[in-house]
């Protein structure tokens, strides 16, 4: 039985980004988003300016008349989330949780793809694959992909991307459109995000609270990870501390934005305090731009 609490909440997020999917990325999504080739239709008659490489030699001299294979795209695609539901996606300063920007992300890239007639499958992990939704269609498996998500009671706490990576690997073996939501608060992962990326069209979201980024200045503070339940009382009034926790936070991020640029991937930061259509849509367009040929 689904709490009425839930059920509110995702008639809400139904309702939002569904209507966000049809208004702000409608075109957008099938654009930048190619399906698995070209598939032969049917043969017709040659006319001017068709390619002469799909002249059907057979089909002309059978015929005698010229003939050419008409082809149209294969438009069906597999969408697969990985989501990540470690502890620290728990924690959140403003009034949502990173859990609960992450599902609506979920549900506007669902949405999107179901709009174009693609299947979407979702894999939820901590420090394993916790559970694997099959790619499905429909608005009604958008829902469940979104309930699975908000209703999800993990049995661990850390975070292994190399496990989920791994598992996307093991259940798509035709390529597939990726979208690896995270807070990339670990290490480890670069073979497995390597060997994804190859297969794969893989988009990594990184999800930020600003709280993350920066001590405030409160005084004597007991710090807690959430992942490992680590306890370290630090001085906030210090501004060597907070300069140095500020510095970590930034090499780290820079660091993981290197290895993605590498891979040629494209990342997409998502905030808790922000919107999150904006990033989105900007990668839509950076992959139009990169498609049409423009820098």
């Amino acid at each position: 039985m689904i709490p009425r609490e839930l059920i509110k909440k995702l008639r809400k997020i139904e309702i939002h980004t569904s209507r966000l999917a049809n208004d702000q990325l409608a075109g957008s999504y099938h654009s930048v988003f190619k399906g698995k080739g070209m598939a032969f239709s049917e043969v017709r008659q040659y006319q001017p300016g068709d390619d002469v490489r799909f002249i059907d030699w057979n089909v002309s001299a059978r015929m005698s008349d010229t003939y050419v294979k008409v082809f149209t795209e294969e438009r069906e695609m597999t969408v697969m989330l990985l989501v990540d539901l470690s502890a620290s996606q728990r924690f959140g300063s403003s009034d949502r949780r990173k859990v609960e920007v992450v599902a609506e992300v979920a549900a506007l890239l669902a949405f999107s793809a179901i709009k174009n007639n693609d299947r979407v499958g979702l894999i939820l992990f901590t420090d394993r694959v916790e559970r694997f939704v099959p790619p499905k269609k429909g608005r009604g498996h958008v829902m469940r992909v979104v309930t699975e998500i908000l209703n999800a009671k993990p049995e661990h706490e850390g975070t292994n991307l190399k496990a989920a990576l791994d598992m996307l690997g093991g259940v798509s073996h035709r390529r597939a459109v990726a979208f690896l939501i995270s807070d990339f608060i670990t290490g480890g992962y670069e073979r497995s995000l390597k060997v994804a990326a190859r297969r794969h069209d893989l988009i990594p979201l990184s999800v930020v609270d600003p709280r993350e980024e920066e001590l405030s200045d409160v005084g004597i503070a007991l710090l807690e990870d959430l992942e490992t339940g680590e306890e370290l009382e630090v001085d906030t009034s210090d501004p060597r501390v907070r300069r140095a926790f500020a510095h970590m936070v930034a090499r780290q991020r820079a660091e993981r934005e290197q290895l993605f640029q590498r891979l040629r991937m494209d990342e997409v930061t998502i905030r808790t305090d922000r919107d999150y259509v904006r990033p989105i849509s900007e990668l839509f367009r950076r992959r139009r731009r990169r498609m049409s040929g423009y820098r």
